[in-house]
């Protein structure tokens, strides 16, 4: 009756290539150079004592913060399912998402209000030069590893590492707006600038934490597959089609990287058991093929027999 489909079928890589770019290898990494771009970014800070770079380091402490959480939750979602978890841990990654948009939030409001002082209390800037140069290099690292993390999250379909990358874009964008601020104060001279681009940072940056906070509850709420997925399973199901075959009350819902469909199969009631069951294990094993990580649940049914999910006592 159910259907087990190994995560990485259909998938256009080598052995080597699907060994090294795990999730838990990309957010060790991510751990790593989470440290380096602090390192970096403090430093600027320190030389420059710029606002504006203040904020991006402390963007950085809160992606080393995610990281490890993440890096957390993605081992505890790659567990076995047991006995007190039968559909597995993969829902773990959701709170690493959620989680790093709380950390994003609370860094941006931190940034707000050191930039607000700031802008009623102007500070002159020292060595901008090298400020600069520091956060370009910790930028370029940020946005490899972004690149990377992107292709891995849409391979291993991992929303823990699609939110740390969207997290490390953030803080790529919040480096161009301190290099883009401070380059103003540089050529202008108003002090006031360095602290206006910590604040719009801000803001960008909240924006996207609310973003990730809204992707992990839809997904901790059994959210549905993506529509164009859906249309792969109607697809796959109308090749088994015909007089005396048809399928309905279809559901999908997914949990981190497995995906879930549940549906009836109607036929005949003359038929034997052991040819619906075959008819359904080829049913199966077509729609698996077609959506990698799918398991599916398919109850079978004579024709002229329907199930009903809206009774009233059912709701209560």
């Amino acid at each position: 009756m159910l259907g087990w489909y190994p995560l990485g079928h259909n998938v256009r890589m080598t052995p080597a290539h699907v060994s090294f770019l795990t999730p838990r290898r990309l957010l060790q990494a991510s751990v790593v150079v989470a440290v380096i771009t602090i390192t970096l970014k403090t430093l600027a800070w320190y030389l420059t004592d710029s606002v504006g770079l203040l904020s991006d380091a402390m963007e950085s402490f809160v992606n080393l913060a995610s990281a490890v959480f993440a890096l957390a939750m993605v081992t505890i979602a790659a567990r076995p399912p047991d006995e007190d978890h039968p559909y597995g841990h993969h829902k773990a990654e959701y709170f690493s998402s959620g989680f790093e948009g709380i950390l994003i939030i609370a860094a941006a409001l931190g940034i707000i209000w050191a930039a607000g002082h700031r802008l009623f209390d102007p500070q002159p800037l020292e060595q901008l030069g090298w400020g600069l140069a520091l956060s370009v290099a910790s930028s370029a690292l940020n946005g490899l590893l972004a690149w990377v993390m992107f292709r891995a999250a849409r391979e291993h379909r991992s929303i823990a590492l699609e939110a740390d990358a969207r997290h490390l874009v953030t803080d790529v964008w919040t480096s161009a707006g301190v290099v883009v601020g401070l380059g103003g104060v540089w050529l202008t001279g108003w002090l006031w600038l360095d602290a206006l681009v910590g604040m719009g940072v801000a803001l960008n940056i909240l924006r996207e934490g609310f973003h990730l906070m809204q992707r992990s509850s839809q997904g901790l709420m059994d959210e549905a597959l993506e529509p164009e997925v859906l249309v792969e399973i109607r697809k796959t199901l109308a090749i088994f089609e015909h007089a005396t075959i048809r399928f309905d009350h279809i559901t999908t819902r997914k949990a981190g990287q497995r995906r879930f469909v549940d549906l009836h199969m109607h036929m005949p009631a003359g038929w034997t058991l052991g040819r619906a069951a075959a008819v359904r294990t080829s049913v199966e094993q077509a729609l698996m093929s077609a959506v990698p990580g799918l398991r599916a649940t398919i109850q079978l049914l004579p024709t002229d027999v329907e199930a009903h999910f809206d009774d009233q006592k059912d709701l209560i």
